[in-house]
Parts: structure tokens; C-alpha cells; sequence
């Protein structure tokens, strides 16, 4: 029952969505990372629910460091967050105790713990708990800039309505930034924003994709086969709740090209190696050739809606109908976007780390 990733940087994440707190452990971290607590704060607003497309539950995410940060800055030992929780209503999981949410993980939790979950808003499989990987994002984000590595995600896609794709990736990670709803093509947020509504209204949800783009990675980092960055990127980002698919570069769409249109090709300016285009999405044979990395992320509709399902007494082993009660998300897409960038810059911290040694983020 592990909960811990990572080889050269681990992060092991705990808590559950009705408990007292949640929050992580980072450790392999350097000494002497500056650690600037509202920009921490920053991000973690960027996770937080905001208006009528999102749930009503409002967590004022004020996080407390308990170790391994001191006079500003890492001191090598582990990192200890602790997010606590203080907007939870239990009451409203009572009467739903013993059904399966369907396409939640109730049912295959009360299996895999043999009944002594916590099933109070999802327990320890709750999006609630991505607010500590953000939390660690804070702290790595900006280290990898430092370094020149940025990382920007926007929603590419959401309600049936399609984003602009990254044109100017430096300009482009920038503009997304400080925005709640990250999309690169303004006027474009409305229409989401109508989309997710009528699907609420409708007591229903919606999904969406999310593009990432991360730039400034030097070419050679990942492993050819078990470790490829792809993999190491993929394993991390399917522990996001939600996401059930990922594609790098041209993705699925490399089954209708031909081999000419498909690669990638090579030339060389000002004693720099480049690609003509980036089907590839910057990564060949599992290491990155120094081109953007650029993956897409496909985010499920938020499962719990107030429209009547067929489930299971999962206690009784008997039928059951459920309408769902509460404080949900009509939409996570925008939500999820954050936690993302900072699942994204803990497996690069984590890839360069093994080349290059922990030291090198804080140098």
C-alpha cells in the first residue's frame, strides 16, 4: 500500500478528504532552495474552486511547513506540509455510506481495504489530496526555472469547446500563469464557462483536455526502457484523479500519418541541434532531444452528479439507486491544470537529479 514516488526525489502524499489535514512529504530535496511561501499560496488558489463552475466546498488551503525549510530556504532534510482541512461536512456522505458512486473508487476501495476506508468524500482517493502535490510544486517550479525550465498547461479543451494551441511557448507559459481559467485564446473562456453551467444545470458534468508544454530541458534526460521520461511522466500523472488518457506530440494521430510526415526532422543552427517539427512532443526512445515536451492529458467528466444511477449496496450486495447530494464540481478541468504543472516538475527535478546529482537544482 504504497504512496510514495520518485527514485532520486520521493514525495509521499497522505490524508483523506474528511480527516484532519492531508499533505505530503518531499524529501531528496538540496539544501538551500529558496522557499517562497506566497507563491506557494499562489498556486494553491489556482487548485481552488472558483464561482459556479466549481464545487461550493471552500478550503482556505493555509498550509504549514513542519520541517525541512528554515530561514527561508531547504536545509536537505524532509519536507513536511501539512494542508489542514476545515470546510468539511460529513453528514452528507451518511446515507450513501455503503454505495458505489459509479466510476468512483468506493467499491474497489471497500476491496482493497476489506471495509476499513474512510469513504467520506472519496477519503484518501479524493482530488482534495492533489492540493499537496501543488503544495510540493511550489517548491520545485521554482527551482526548474532557475535551471530555465518552464511549464505551462492549458485547457486545450472543455464542454466542447476547443482552446488555440502553444505558438510562442515562452510567451504563451507566461500569459497562463496567473490565471484561474487557463486557456490561451480568451475568448474562448466564456464559452467554456457556458458549457460547464448548462451541463450543471442539466445535473450533469463535463471533461475536457488539458495541453502541457514543458521548455528549457536539455536534451538526454530520461532512460530507454522501464524509466523512459514518457513512462516516468505517465506513471505520475494517471495518480491525478480524473485523467484517463495521455498522449505525447502528435499522439493518437501518428496511426493515420506516413512515415514522411511523421518525423521529426533534424537540423543544426548556431551549434544547436533542432527538430523541423515536433510530432515527437521532445522525447525519442524515452530521453528528451531537447525540443518542447509537449503531452496532453484527457480529464474525465467529474463522476459524482445529481442525476439518478444505478449502483450496489456494496455492503449488502444489493441493487440500489443513487442521486448524488453534496458540494461537487460540475467540471475539474480547470482545477486539475495546476496540479499537473506540479506533477510534471517533480518528475523532471526527479530525472535530472539522477543525471546530474540532487545538488545540481541548487546550484
Amino acid at each position: 500500500m504504497k504512496n510514495t514516488f520518485g527514485n532520486n526525489i520521493s514525495l509521499t502524499i497522505f490524508g483523506e478528504s474528511h480527516g484532519k489535514s492531508v499533505g505530503c512529504v518531499l524529501d531528496g530535496m538540496p539544501a538551500g532552495i529558496p522557499v517562497d511561501y506566497e507563491n506557494i499560496k499562489r498556486l494553491l488558489s489556482l487548485r481552488r474552486p472558483s464561482g459556479a463552475i466549481s464545487t461550493a466546498r471552500s478550503e482556505e488551503d493555509d498550509f504549514e511547513i513542519h520541517s525541512g525549510v528554515f530561514n527561508g530556504f531547504t536545509t536537505g532534510t524532509p519536507i513536511c506540509i501539512i494542508i489542514p482541512n476545515k470546510d468539511t461536512r460529513s453528514s452528507d456522505y451518511e446515507n450513501i455510506s455503503h454505495l458505489a458512486r459509479p466510476s468512483h473508487a468506493d467499491y474497489t476501495a471497500h476491496i482493497k481495504y476489506r471495509g476499513y476506508e474512510d469513504p467520506r468524500g472519496g477519503g484518501h482517493f479524493s482530488g482534495r489530496i492533489t492540493a499537496a502535490l501543488v503544495a510540493a510544486g511550489g517548491i520545485i517550479i521554482p527551482a526548474l526555472n532557475k535551471k530555465g525550465i518552464a511549464i505551462g498547461t492549458h485547457i486545450a479543451s472543455c464542454a466542447g469547446v476547443n482552446d488555440r494551441g502553444f505558438e510562442n511557448y515562452g510567451e504563451d507559459i507566461d500569459s497562463l500563469s496567473s490565471l484561474a481559467f487557463a486557456v490561451l485564446d480568451a475568448d474562448k473562456a466564456n464559452e467554456m464557462h457556458n458549457g460547464i453551467i448548462k451541463a450543471k444545470e442539466s445535473l450533469d458534468s463535463v471533461g475536457g483536455i488539458l495541453e502541457t508544454a514543458i521548455i528549457g530541458l536539455e536534451a538526454g534526460v530520461g532512460e530507454p526502457w522501464f524509466d523512459t521520461l514518457e513512462g516516468m511522466l505517465s506513471h505520475a500523472l494517471f495518480s491525478i484523479p480524473a485523467i484517463k488518457g495521455i498522449e505525447f506530440g502528435a499522439g493518437f494521430d501518428f496511426a493515420d500519418m506516413r512515415g514522411s510526415i511523421a518525423n521529426d526532422g533534424f537540423y543544426t543552427e548556431s551549434g544547436k541541434v533542432y527538430t523541423s517539427t515536433n510530432n515527437s512532443g521532445g522525447i525519442n526512445g524515452g530521453i528528451s532531444n531537447g525540443m518542447p515536451i509537449v503531452l496532453r492529458c484527457a480529464v474525465r467528466p467529474t463522476p459524482t452528479i445529481a442525476q439518478e444511477q444505478n449502483t450496489i449496496d456494496y455492503v449488502n450486495l444489493e441493487n440500489a439507486k443513487l442521486s448524488a447530494k453534496g458540494r461537487h464540481d460540475p467540471c475539474i478541468v480547470h482545477r486539475a491544470r495546476i496540479v499537473v504543472d506540479s506533477v510534471c516538475a517533480f518528475v523532471i527535478a526527479d530525472a535530472l537529479s539522477g543525471k546530474h546529482g540532487t545538488d545540481w537544482l541548487a546550484l
